[in-house]
Parts: structure tokens; C-alpha cells; sequence
């Protein structure tokens, strides 16, 4: 460009040198050289303002393309140290997305053991649960049948309600539903057995016992008699046969007896006569033990009567036996018992529908 410019300006300045000079004359106009030299002088000072001006904008631009390949360099310094750093952030969290990875497959690695550890404690609580049950179960039979043959063999009440109250008390603690059908039957049932009157077997024993304790102390029929009074000893020979008759009376006495006394015994007799009370009062005991209720009357029927018959009805011990004796009679030892039915079909139809 700036060859170009310097060849035009060139051009134009030789030209006139081949024109010979004209003498100027002062009303005659400029020559054409003239003129062509101003232009060219022109042409020259636009050629070289322009020439100047590329330069500056050549140079500005060249300052500018520094300026930018300088700026251009920096960012690209901070891209690489950025794009490094990028890189050592991306392998840093590849690595750290190694250990996550490994961490979570050793973690699942782990569920999948506990899932399979929970999945045979399951089946083992299951089968232990179902072996709880059977033993429970297979108690709770045991105990009820026990109730059962207390009741219809011992007529034993309060050992059957212990047995089934134990037995609830049992499935209680289990508290599970499938039980509640045998718990409501042996609900039933022990509503049964204590609406029975209650018989007290060991008082009444007791009684008897003592009754028994006491017959060897009660006088016979055949012992009473009025004493005589002792007549008082004479000091003279005179009064000696008087009281040799007062003593011949006393060996011999001659009472009436009344239509209700008993026949006098010998004093042979009376041994075994009390010996026989004493086993009835035995055997009525027996009675009451076994629940034997027309047993137990009659052994109490037939020591009253012995009572009433052999033994002295004045004295206030053999009124008391025979009172004592009337009060026992009176009692009823025998009462009608439920049985516990409904428990064993309760248990029956729970043992089926397994």
C-alpha cells in the first residue's frame, strides 16, 4: 500500500520537467503545470495523510491483535488451569464415586445377608412359635383333663377351679387370638364350678374327730343312780347291826327303768358298746371324705341312736354329742357338679381346624 502511493506521487512530478517553462505575464491566466503540480502536491499530502492514517490504524489494530492474542493467552492459561483443576475435581470425584459405589455394593452385599438372615429367623420364630403352641397346648390338655377327673371322680371343686384358672392364666400370657374360643369355653366352665356350693369337708371332719375324741368320757345309762348318803358311824355296840344292814343295801340296788332308757349292761359290755360308737363316728367320716351321702347319714342316724339308747341323756356332754350329732346329719355333702365339657370340645375344635 504504501508502495502504491509513493509511485503515484512520483508520476505526476517528472511530467513538468518535460514542459519548457513559459514566462509568466501578469494578466495571463496559470499554465496547466501549474495546476497539475497542486494536484499532484495535493494528491500527495492525501496520499500521505492516508498513508499516515493506514499506519496508525495498521499499528492501533496491530496493538489491538496484541492486546487480544495477550488476553486471548491469559484466558486460555485460565481455561487450561481451569480445565485442569476440572480434571483433578472430576478424577477426585470419580474416585470418590468408586468408593460410593463400592461402599453401596457392600452395603446391599450386607442387606441382602440380613434379608436372608431375617427370612430364617422368621422360619425359625415360626416353627418355634408352632412347637410353643403344640407344648402349650399339650399342657393345657393335660391340665384339663386332670380338672376333669377331679370333679367326676374326686368330686375335688376347688382342685378343678385352681386347674382351670392355671390353664387361663396361661393363655393369657400367650395372648394370642386363636385362643380366645377355648378361653371363653373355660371361661364358661369355671363359672360353673363356682356356682357350687362349697361343702367345708375339713371342718366338718374335724367335728367328728372331736366327737370321737370325747365318746370314752360319756356315762352309760347303766352307770346313773342316786348315792346314798353315808349314814353316820355309831359309837355304840348297839347301832353295829344298823349298819351292817345300810351296807348289805348298797351292795344290792333295785331301780325302775323308764320306757325310754336302755336296758342295763354289764360292765363287760360297755367297752364294746363305745367301741362301736366310735366306729360309727369313724365310719361317717369316711362318708363325708367320699362323699357318700346315705352312708354318712346313717352312720350319724345309728350313733344317736346309741347315744339315746345306752348313754345317760341327763348329762350335759351326751346332750351336747347328740345335738352335735343332729347338726352333722343335717348336711348335705353331695352336690350335683357340672362338668368341664366345654373346655375339651373348645380344645378339640381348635387342635382340628390346625
Amino acid at each position: 500500500m504504501t508502495d502504491t502511493t509513493d509511485t503515484s506521487i512520483a508520476t505526476p512530478a517528472a511530467e513538468p520537467q518535460a514542459v519548457p517553462p513559459a514566462s509568466p505575464t501578469p494578466s495571463a491566466p496559470a499554465p496547466q503545470g501549474m495546476r497539475i503540480s497542486a494536484l499532484s502536491i495535493v494528491a500527495m499530502l492525501v496520499a500521505v495523510l492516508a498513508a499516515g492514517m493506514a499506519a496508525w490504524s495498521w499499528s492501533d489494530s496491530r496493538e489491538r491483535i496484541r492486546d487480544l492474542k495477550t488476553e486471548l493467552g491469559r484466558r486460555l492459561a485460565e481455561s487450561g488451569k481451569e480445565v485442569s483443576e476440572t480434571r483433578l475435581l472430576a478424577r477426585n470425584a470419580d474416585d470418590a464415586m468408586r468408593q460410593v459405589s463400592e461402599k453401596v455394593s457392600h452395603i446391599e452385599s450386607q442387606v441382602v445377608n440380613s434379608q436372608q438372615q431375617q427370612l430364617a429367623l422368621e422360619a425359625l420364630y415360626k416353627d418355634l412359635a408352632q412347637g410353643r403352641d403344640q407344648w402349650t397346648l399339650a399342657e393345657i390338655e393335660q391340665v384339663l383333663l386332670t380338672a376333669a377327673q377331679q370333679v367326676q371322680l374326686a368330686g375335688n371343686v376347688k382342685a378343678a377351679i385352681i386347674a382351670l384358672e392355671g390353664a387361663d392364666a396361661r393363655l393369657q400370657r400367650l395372648n394370642k387370638p386363636q385362643f380366645t374360643a377355648l378361653r371363653r369355653a373355660i371361661a364358661a366352665d369355671l363359672a360353673s364350678l363356682r356356682a357350687v356350693p362349697s361343702i367345708d369337708e375339713v371342718g366338718a371332719s374335724a367335728r367328728i374327730e372331736a366327737l370321737v375324741a370325747r365318746h370314752a368320757s360319756w356315762p352309760l345309762a347303766s352307770a346313773q343312780g342316786s348315792e346314798a348318803k353315808p349314814a353316820p358311824r355309831a359309837t355304840t355296840t348297839a347301832n353295829l347291826g344298823q349298819e351292817l344292814w345300810t351296807e348289805l343295801k348298797h351292795l344290792v340296788q333295785i331301780r325302775r327303768v323308764e320306757g325310754n332308757e336302755a336296758v342295763l349292761l354289764p360292765p363287760s359290755q360297755a367297752y364294746f358298746l363305745r367301741e362301736n360308737l366310735r366306729l360309727r363316728l369313724l365310719s361317717a367320716r369316711l362318708a363325708l371324705l367320699v362323699q357318700d351321702q346315705p352312708a354318712y347319714q346313717a352312720d350319724l342316724h345309728a350313733a344317736q341312736d346309741m347315744l339315746t339308747r345306752y348313754f345317760n341323756t341327763r348329762d350335759a356332754g351326751v346332750v351336747a354329742a347328740t345335738r352335735e350329732i343332729k347338726r352333722l346329719s343335717s348336711l348335705q355333702i353331695v352336690a350335683r357338679l357340672p362338668s368341664i365339657d366345654g373346655s375339651l370340645k373348645a380344645l378339640d375344635a381348635y387342635k382340628g381346624n390346625q
